[in-house]
């Protein structure tokens, strides 16, 4: 059968140098023993750190730890003293920043998707939250335009040479195992790959792998220009749908998109339920930074914007300058107790039960949109919304005017903005964020040994009486450098209510922690 995809390991594949070779040259400089990190790396086996840090199960900062007690051991066990200056973090950052794309593969397998081959990357990677992760954003900002699928092992919780990830692959691409070849440098890696009926390349120079791939595919690859790179500027902050700070944070210097959250304002808004998972929210963003060039952003979310920018720092931190939330705390999931069984025992959730019957909370709504944005947009001493007995009394709007008065934070100008937006799309978009609480639980299991070791803001407003600042009491367990802001007297619509406050906390933390981003060559 012939070939119709090529599948391409990323380090010492499509990029350069490998981590083998780099080990190699560091085991030389430190007097080391040949091969002495690699069997530290694989010390503890296939319940080991290493294996626990490829599959995403921790991130590479809490793998460090286990790498060099490892070391160690290992060093224990040869016989030999570990030089005083040796430091697993510094070896592999410095792999990590030197880490550069290997331009005549990358053009080989433009050249073969441009043939109609699918292309893949599959790589064993981490979850990378370390100081040079902006390297690695920066690699994949380059590739992956370039590519049908990227595959990382640290994001299905699978690792090479398990069969289940090549079975995953042909499951992904749609293809049967004879139709590809598969390129990687570790012959472990390639020996059930082949054993499954793909065609293999053992890459150890990237000239001699490019003639043996020229040979099985019969298209040549190597005479062809090499590929346009693709302009990354990293020097950007987004956040989510918080448009009073825009101005200040644009005039402090920053680069400031506010995206419309997926259901909200001009973006798509499928009715599909399963469309606004935080699994599927936090990739649209991820696509959303590949499309603009942007390797790498500060996120800074209220809300469920806040549930997301925690998520995408959570799942994809080599994407992520540093990450800020408004009112919505860190809370991973916890295996004993489901998300909705919380929101069942929390009185003042009681609404996001309501929420969960499509169409009903709808029709309540979208029946008079002036209405209901007035009966929103409170102040923390004028409001009437009453959350606790949402569903005892029928609706959300049940004890509110039906012509409510004005608040003080806002404008005649800014309701009928509100309305217009919501005439386009309605409600079932924002309300489907609510309809995956299940769906978010289980995801958020793959993330449950996990810290985030980012920099980090938490702001919380005194008196929003559904998100608390008795909520995020306990995240530094799960974020040790987080940074916190407190705004007095406010409610739950901080940004509206008290900007100026806000403001400040924010530029501040920005100044100092998100200000001096990775230097990397603008192409």
């Amino acid at each position: 059968m012939a070939l119709r995809a090529a599948v391409f390991e990323l380090g010492g594949i499509l990029t350069l140098p490998s981590a083998t070779s780099f080990w190699d040259r560091a085991e030389e400089e430190l007097a080391l023993p040949g091969g002495f990190l690699s069997k530290a790396f694989l010390r503890g086996g296939p319940d080991g750190p290493s294996i626990r840090v490829m599959k995403g199960e921790i991130t590479f900062s809490q793998w460090v730890p286990f790498m060099e007690e490892d070391c160690r051991k290992c060093s224990k066990d040869c016989g030999i003293c570990l030089p005083e200056n040796f430091s697993i973090k510094q070896i592999f950052e410095k792999i990590l920043s030197s880490r550069k794309i290997n331009y005549p593969m990358l053009q080989a397998a433009v050249t073969l998707k441009q043939k109609g081959f699918t292309t893949c990357i599959l790589t064993n990677t981490w979850l990378d939250d370390s100081t040079e992760r902006g390297s690695l954003a920066q690699v994949l900002c380059e590739l992956k335009p370039h590519f049908d699928f990227l595959i990382e092992s640290c994001q299905i919780g699978m690792v090479k040479p398990d069969p289940q990830i090549y079975k995953f692959v042909l499951d992904t691409l749609k293809i049967s195992p004879s139709e590809v070849v598969f390129l990687d440098n570790f012959e472990t890696n390639l020996k059930p790959a082949h054993e499954m009926g793909m065609v293999t390349i053992f890459v150890h120079d990237t000239d001699a792998a490019l003639k043996e791939l020229e040979k099985v595919t019969g298209v040549q690859l190597l005479q062809t220009a090499a590929p346009q790179p693709i302009s990354c500027d990293p020097s950007t902050m987004t956040h989510g749908y918080v448009p009073i700070k825009i101005p200040a944070l644009a005039q402090a210097g920053f680069r400031v998109l506010a995206v419309d959250m997926k259901g909200y304002g001009e973006s798509s808004a499928p009715p599909e339920i399963e469309e606004y998972s935080l699994e599927v929210l936090s990739k649209d963003m991820i696509t959303f930074l590949d499309k603009l060039g942007i390797s790498q952003a500060v996120f800074i979310g209220h809300d469920w914007g806040g549930m997301l920018v925690w998520t995408i720092a959570l799942f994809h931190p080599e994407r992520v300058r540093a990450v800020a939330s408004l009112n919505t705390p860190f809370m991973p999931s916890n295996p004993k107790v489901s998300t909705m069984e919380i929101i069942k025992a929390t009185p003042t959730l009681n609404y996001q039960l309501y929420f969960q019957e499509p169409g009903v909370a709808e029709a309540e709504l979208e029946k008079n949109l002036s209405r209901t944005f007035k009966s929103f947009f409170r102040s923390n001493d004028e409001t009437f919304i009453t959350v606790s007995r949402t569903c005892e009394m029928g609706g959300l709007l049940v004890n509110t005017p039906e012509e409510p008065t004005l608040s003080k934070m806002v404008t005649e100008e800014d309701i009928q903005f509100y309305v217009q937006e919501f005439k386009k799309s309605g409600f079932r978009g924002p309300l489907n964020w609510y309809r995956n609480m299940d769906k978010n639980w289980e995801w958020g299991f793959k993330g449950s040994g996990r810290k985030i070791l980012i920099p980090a803001l938490m702001v919380t407003a005194e008196k929003d009486l559904v998100l608390t600042p008795e909520m995020s009491k306990h995240m530094e367990d799960w974020i040790p450098h987080l940074k916190r802001g407190h705004i007095k007297d406010c409610g739950h619509w901080t940004q509206m209510e008290k900007p100026t406050e806000l403001n400040r906390i924010l530029i501040e933390w920005l100044e100092t922690d998100a200000r001096d981003l990775p230097v990397v060559s603008k192409l």
